[in-house]
């Protein structure tokens, strides 16, 4: 019985990160013998056990084979025979398939290192399109390793790979918690827009999420497309340390499928709402998510416009967005659009004003107006905005 550290932490140890948790492999043991020294058995499909002290996973060697389509359709086996050489060839990445013995020593039967040092995603063997998962992966590992000198590039033999993947449907197989999951955690590395740029180069992006996809094939200006503008939001929010909804947010705040000018404001508007929600719901993201999203593809450009909205105009806004009784989500969204006019929260005039606008109409005692209108219920909401206009009025905001 040997053990062996796999995977991501002798892949991050050697690129001199912190390694965050460790995943063993345990090659020469059965079940039995697991249990017999005190491990806790965790694992359904295949046995994984659980150190009793360190609470560390190890998992016994396996293979798997392929028996149904998407990434469910599997048997794995497992016995004292497989090797760790066995165990190591089904892993995705030739990056991710490295051990370390108990003596620190590497071992790197496909040429792990050698790609790590060329910062290279290759596939470890055919194995890897019986998954259509690791597509995600290898994409979100690519928004993860993407700061110089860590910007790593896919060989061109695993590229190829994964447009023939896309072409036999296995995409089209992944569930939609699955595919959330790993589009989730690659907007939250350290550059999500190759996430999407390597979904796109095999074919992925255009079944997954072709709203986005489209992007590519709509001019802006300055001789570029509106995806490259919408890539660069997206990245100034990693780089600003933005939170997962407000990058969601940013990704979906405008993905109407064209710029005709004759569309009136009030459709295109409804346009980018109706997308936004789309996606959330083919997603099955969270409410948090989507609300925010929807709320900012309806509210940008007016929030943009707020420096110079009368005092009506902006308790409009407020009440549409439901700011008294939601106010932290209130002040979400505006983060979310000074992300996309201003890059940042400090410098955006239209979120100082909303936000103060907030406070004073806060301020409006509508439980003690209500009380003035008990015999005509139907004047309260009158009342309440009347008043909070004249607050922002007598306040200057």
């Amino acid at each position: 019985m040997k053990t062996y550290i796999v995977g991501g932490a002798v892949r991050d140890a050697l690129l001199g990160h912190p390694v965050q948790d460790r995943d063993y492999v345990v090659v020469g043991a059965s079940p039995e013998e697991m249990l017999a020294q005190g491990f806790l058995p965790v694992g359904k499909d295949f046995p994984v056990f659980l150190h009793p002290k360190t609470h560390d996973e190890y998992a016994l060697a396996r293979t798997e084979r392929k028996t149904a389509a998407g990434y469910k359709g599997f048997v794995f086996h497992t016995d004292a025979n497989v090797t760790l050489e066995q165990d190591l060839i089904r892993r995705d990445l030739s990056i991710n398939a490295m051990a370390q013995d108990d003596d620190g020593n590497i071992i790197d039967p496909y040429g792990g290192l050698q790609d790590l040092k060329n910062r290279v995603f290759r596939h470890v063997s055919m194995a890897f399109c019986e998954d259509p998962v690791r597509i995600l992966r290898l994409a979100r590992f690519a928004a993860r390793f993407a700061t110089p000198p860590q910007d790593f590039s896919v060989a061109a033999e695993t590229t190829a790979l994964m447009q023939t993947m896309v072409a036999a449907g296995e995409v089209d197989a992944l569930v939609p918690e699955r595919v959330w999951q790993e589009i989730s955690r690659g907007l939250m590395e350290v550059r999500p827009s190759r996430m999407f740029e390597v979904l796109r180069s095999c074919g992925a992006l255009q079944r997954l999420l072709p709203e986005i996809d489209r992007q590519w094939n709509i001019p802006a200006a300055a001789n570029s497309c509106r995806a490259e503008q919408l890539m660069q939001l997206l990245d100034a929010t990693a780089t600003n340390k933005q939170p997962l909804t407000t990058r969601y947010a940013v990704l979906l705040h405008d993905l109407t499928a064209d710029q005709v000018n004759e569309q009136t404001a009030t459709a295109l508007e409804k346009q980018r709402m109706a997308v936004a929600d789309a996606i959330s719901q083919r997603l099955k993201v969270p409410a948090e998510c989507r609300d925010l999203a929807v709320m900012l593809a309806r509210e940008h450009l007016h929030i943009n416009l707020a420096i110079s909205l009368p005092a009506t105009d902006i308790i409009d806004l407020l009440g549409r967005c439901d700011a008294y009784r939601k106010p932290q989500r209130f002040l979400d969204v505006l983060s979310a659009a000074a992300c996309l006019y201003a890059q940042t929260d400090e410098t955006y005039a239209p979120q100082t004003r909303l936000g103060k606008a907030l406070e004073v109409a806060q301020q409006v005692n509508g439980g003690e107006i209500a009380g003035q209108y008990v015999n005509t219920p139907s004047q309260i909401p009158v009342a309440i905005r009347a008043a909070r206009i004249a607050a922002l009025e007598a306040a200057s905001v």
